[in-house]
């Protein structure tokens, strides 16, 4: 019986050797002036690699000379030729039937020829020579571009032509290349990712394209999650089809495919853990914080971020919770502070609420921030011409964030800032609290009704541009 068991236990830890294959991958590099040691086989995991095996220099004929040998089951898919510890890519390859094969490239690390310079791997003269294809296309298209710019007008005209040329060519090139090796993991990942083809007839191009932009891809398989395809696209979906969007826009896109995998933990996770964190520290876009908070709301405090431990879940409650007083939409908290003459009296006390000008800009600045003086000298300028034409339409109230009351009361007085001046410690609420400011400059727009309208800090000569768009979309 004791027999039986050992003979089991040998049988099973010795079932993955079973499975496993004799690989040799040799990547052949002419000498460079600057030779890597040790470079790695990394597999793509969002931007980052995850560090597989690794081989150190060799010579042959005057060339560097990298053999990634073993034995070892590899999986197909698309992998990363990486150097210095991962950090830097050096070229992309794939691992698809062949597992000993020898590619050629050059000293700027492109493959000259594959046919010639790669060996023993069809599926990787296959990629090559398709990356190599659109690369070149790349090239005419930048030389076709700058010929347009030309004032001649039958150079233009040459251009033009040479553009649709190059246009049908492609087409027809990627559709037989294609459809020819379409047994391979790299072309079917190709077709997958390249995207919604929007019809003509289409009137509303924007959203056709953003409401079938995840149609072709096949979110159920996870070995996706090691593909440049699957970030490259989640990555251009989020933060450059929708960067400019607005927030129900992007919270409704962003349903369309995290509905679609909110069942899949690790599909999922892949896709949180990367867009998260871009729209909580985002200090620039507008509405980027909403995101964020309904993001929150909809996934991880409905249960379906499985994999969240009950201590993130709890801290991200309480962020929630934070920053929802100061997004777009909510009352502003009303500040009484005191001014320049820092009486502890509340009711010398200025409030931020109550005030003529149909909008009031909260200003939070630091006198010893260089930025914040620049902001705060162009702020000013604006704010005299207003006042100059009597056409003052928001009141500044500007709190000083700083510590030392004597520095900024100088500043002011020096600079003679015509704004409602406030700071110190004389003050009815925590406005660090109250407004999410967490460094200066930090510039709240609060409207008639006193609700915030914006909570970024925008360019001075923004300021009026923004204020007439948020007029003309409420009439």
């Amino acid at each position: 019986m004791k027999r039986a068991i050992v003979i089991a236990l040998l049988t099973w830890a010795l079932m993955p050797l079973t499975n496993a294959q004799k690989y040799e991958m040799t990547f052949v590099i002419p000498m460079r002036s600057q030779t890597d040691s040790v470079l790695y086989i990394g597999q793509h995991y969002r931007d980052q690699f995850r560090i597989l095996d690794s081989a150190r220099v060799g010579q042959r004929n005057g060339e560097d000379t990298y053999t990634f040998a073993g034995k070892r089951k590899w999986e197909t898919g698309i992998y990363a030729l990486l150097q210095k510890e991962a950090k830097k890519a050096l070229v992309d390859f794939t691992i698809d039937g062949s597992q000993r094969f020898t590619i050629h490239l050059t000293p700027s690390i492109e493959v000259a020829d594959p046919q010639k310079d790669i060996v023993g791997s069809p599926a990787n003269q296959v990629m090559f020579t398709y990356s190599n294809k659109l690369e070149e296309a790349k090239r005419r298209v930048r030389d076709i571009e700058q010929r347009k710019k030309s004032t001649d007008a039958k150079v233009k005209e040459a251009a033009e032509n040479d553009m649709k040329l190059l246009t049908a060519e492609m087409i027809e090139f990627e559709n037989s290349y294609l459809e020819k090796y379409k047994q391979y993991r790299y072309i079917q990942l190709t077709e997958m990712f390249n995207g919604p083809e929007v019809p003509d007839e289409v009137v509303d191009k924007t959203t056709y394209y953003l409401t079938h932009y995840w149609d072709d891809v096949e979110l159920t398989d996870h070995s996706l999650v090691y593909t440049p395809d699957l970030f490259n696209k989640m990555n251009y979906y989020f933060f450059g089809s929708l960067y400019h969007a607005d927030k129900d826009t992007i919270c409704k896109y962003a349903d369309n495919v995290l509905h679609r995998i909110e069942n899949d933990t690790l599909m999922l996770r892949y896709f949180m853990d990367f867009i998260m964190p871009r729209y909580y520290r985002s200090t620039k876009n507008i509405g980027w914080d909403a995101v964020w908070c309904y993001l929150v709301r909809q996934y991880y405090l409905s249960g379906k971020c499985g994999w969240a431990l009950p201590s993130e879940l709890t801290k991200k409650q309480q962020t929630l919770e934070h920053l929802e007083k100061s997004l777009i939409g909510a009352m502003g908290a009303e500040l009484w502070m005191a001014d320049t003459n820092q009486s502890t009296n509340p009711k010398d006390w200025i409030s931020s609420h109550r005030f003529p000008q149909k909008y009031v800009i909260l200003w939070f600045w630091d006198p010893d921030c260089h930025h914040c003086q620049e902001q705060t000298a162009t702020l000013k300028e604006l704010y005299d011409s207003l006042s100059a034409v009597g056409n003052k339409i928001f009141e500044v109230y500007a709190v000083g964030y700083e510590g030392d009351v004597a520095k900024w009361k100088k500043y002011v007085r020096e600079h003679q800032l015509p704004f409602v001046n406030v700071g110190g410690s004389n003050v009815n609420i925590d406005y660090q609290e109250a407004y999410n400011v967490h460094g200066a400059p930090t510039m709240i727009i609060l409207n008639e009704e006193r609700r915030i309208i914006m909570n970024k800090v925008l360019p001075t000569r923004s300021i009026l541009p923004f204020l007439k768009r948020y007029e003309e979309l409420r009439n």
